[in-house]
């Protein structure tokens, strides 16, 4: 052995059977272990990959030059203090949702009445903050190093693009795979079934004699999905007016977001929330089914395009059709320990993708 790993790092002998090393070099804050392995390559990682985690490392078995070699990543422990690109993106989001929101209400954006829309904006980030916050949450119990949520402020009839969060280093095993790909749908789902009852409940909004009536303006038609039209009928809600002088109070668009999001997050591709899920699920054979959604998507896309005459609605499946066909590219996340889950996670696992099509919306928007 040429060298010795540093005071902090996993000692070679420590291996025992799994790999016997033969050198240790240090390069670029990485521990490189070239050796012999003792047996297959998933077992070497999930055997060793709690050592090294003790130690304050991540590691995966590599080759390098026809040689094997373990290569252990120093874990950042370092904290930054207080986020200010989380918060500045909150602040823009919070901003760009409030203004958008002020033309649901039929009020000037740059005048104190800009308030009234202060419902609208609770809603949207409260569904998309609480979807992300359960995933976060669960990164944390798994000792999955997480960032906070990412808002995304866009000049959309919504005045966001969502939210993310950025996870490092290797996945623990399946069950945490799971864990951290249901706990945001789940936890959104539940949010956006709140703040739909809240909504369905508030008065509706005045829309003024001369928009209603005027034989230019442009008119935007929502879809409303099982789930919340189930809710609307619970309630004995409207979710709509034929007098053309009142709309539905714009909360309800924040759980109508939140179920649309819901939907797309669980599309079983790639690193979608989705494919997370199915790969926790069925293992390697996830490979095999997700190819089938994007052909699904272009298919739904054609037909609504063709033979529905709905241009608009069809091109969001087309374009969702490209973003599911580059995720499903992009491989799913392997997880260390790659065992099966238990039956009550399977269980759940089913449950939450029917809860995901109860959010499925053929024609989600269409502008008329």
């Amino acid at each position: 052995m040429s060298a010795q790993p540093p005071d902090d790092a996993p000692s070679p002998a420590a291996f025992g059977a799994l790999f016997d090393v033969y050198e240790v070099r240090q390069q670029d804050g990485r521990v490189l272990y070239f050796g012999r392995a003792g047996t297959d390559r998933r077992t070497i990682e999930q055997e060793l990959w709690p050592l090294f985690r003790e130690h304050g490392y991540e590691v995966q078995l590599a080759s390098r030059t026809g040689e094997l070699v373990l290569v252990a990543d120093p874990i950042d422990a370092t904290s930054d203090g207080i986020p200010w690109k989380n918060v500045a993106l909150f602040v823009a989001t919070l901003a760009s949702t409030l203004f958008v929101g002020a033309s649901w209400y039929y009020v000037d954006p740059f005048s104190p009445e800009i308030v009234q829309a202060i419902p609208f904006t609770l809603a949207i980030l409260g569904v998309l903050g609480v979807h992300e916050l359960g995933h976060y949450a669960m990164s944390r119990y798994h000792d999955v190093d997480a960032s906070l949520p990412y808002f995304i402020p866009f000049p959309s009839l919504f005045g966001t693009m969502g939210a993310v969060i950025r996870m490092r280093g290797r996945m623990p095993s399946r069950k945490a795979l799971f864990d951290i790909g249901a706990a945001g749908p789940l936890a959104g789902l539940v949010a956006a079934v709140v703040v739909s009852a809240i909504g369905l409940s508030l008065p509706p909004v005045s829309v003024p004699t001369d928009i209603a009536t005027s034989a230019s303006a442009v008119r935007i038609e929502f879809d409303y999905p099982l789930l919340l039209r189930g809710i609307a009928a619970i309630l004995g809600e409207p979710l709509g007016y034929s007098d053309p002088t009142r709309s539905i109070n714009p909360v309800v668009m924040g759980g109508w977001i939140g179920m649309f999001v819901t939907f797309l997050n669980l599309l079983p591709v790639g690193q979608l929330d989705g494919g997370h899920i199915l790969r926790s699920l069925v293992g390697e054979t996830a490979g095999r089914i997700a190819p089938i959604v994007p052909t699904a998507l272009f298919g739904l896309g054609a037909y609504l395009w063709v033979v529905r005459d709905a241009g608009n609605a069809a091109g969001i499946w087309l374009l969702w059709g490209v973003l599911a066909s580059v995720v499903t590219l992009s491989g799913s996340v392997e997880p260390v320990d790659d065992r099966p889950l238990d039956r009550r996670r399977m269980a759940l696992g089913v449950l939450t993708f029917v809860l995901g099509a109860l959010c499925f919306m053929p024609l989600p928007i269409q502008i008329v």
